[in-house]
């Protein structure tokens, strides 16, 4: 019979072992869902909300604070008042966050609907809470600036999202904790001006050549030549390079790209 009540306990909490040891041990709240379990008394087991007073209402017992407790002081606690109540010898109780709402996250920047979200589930990563924002604008970039504190330091961490989606780097979607900011910058630009078919600002995509951004001004006019074509490029100090590129160079974040006309 143990055997079995530890392998049902086993099930109840496996789901999330591996996202609550990826960050420090959640602090229950208002809001948050857990699921208890009270060996060999299963009229005892019941998965409940946390209320806005932080207290759950545990049969026998009555009310129970758990806000601000870990899930394993929470477990001594119900533990505690269970045999000081002589309601069971030897409790045996355990309980496992089953929904964060009382965390919250801040999404800003060039997302779908910015504002504060609550993290779901325990072990939330970015690209969850970015979903649930509705996505990333077409204004938008790839990374998200994640900015919050670990361990009481601050962090920093830019997550590539292309990278995480579509590159199977699975591993860089790092997880999120209440206070958390996520930011989404605008995308790089180029701007391409001059003897082209429809000048302007265009987004930059990864990898994108002279000659791709020439395409994507729609190519050169009657009077353009791509032996004129001049690229106005700034350094790391803020200074102003005027290079000439091969067709074959990349193109880099706010470069000015401009054709000249042919002399001929």
């Amino acid at each position: 019979m143990m055997r079995r009540w530890l392998l049902s306990c086993l099930v109840l909490l496996g789901a999330w072992g591996l996202a609550q040891a990826q960050r420090a041990e959640h602090l229950l709240g208002p809001g948050d869902v857990v699921r208890i379990a009270v060996y060999q008394n299963p009229d005892l087991s019941l998965e409940t909300r946390i209320s806005e007073l932080g207290e759950i209402a545990f049969p026998l017992i009555g009310s129970v604070n758990l806000a601000g407790r870990s899930t394993t002081s929470a477990q001594n606690e119900i533990a505690r008042l269970l045999r000081e109540g002589n309601f069971v010898n030897n409790p045996q109780v355990s309980v496992a966050l089953m929904q964060v709402r009382s965390a919250q996250v801040s999404i800003l920047g060039q997302v779908a609907r910015p504002g504060r979200y609550p993290i779901e589930t325990a072990g939330s990563k970015v690209s969850e809470m970015i979903a649930a924002a509705g996505g990333i604008n077409p204004e938008g970039g790839n990374v998200v600036t994640l900015t919050g504190t670990r361990n009481g330091q601050p962090v920093k961490i830019e997550i590539d999202l292309p990278a995480v989606l579509q590159g199977g780097r699975a591993d860089l979607d790092a997880p999120v904790a209440n206070g958390d900011t996520l930011f989404v910058d605008r995308g790089p630009v180029f701007f391409i001006y001059g003897e082209v078919q429809r000048p302007g600002q265009f987004r930059l995509e990864r990898g994108t050549t002279l000659m791709q951004a020439l395409a994507q001004g729609g190519g050169l006019t009657q009077r353009g030549t791509e032996r004129g074509m001049r690229v106005h490029r700034k350094d790391a100090n803020g200074n102003v390079r005027v290079l000439q590129l091969n067709l074959t160079d990349l193109v880099e974040r706010d470069d000015v790209i401009y054709v000249r006309e042919s002399i001929f």
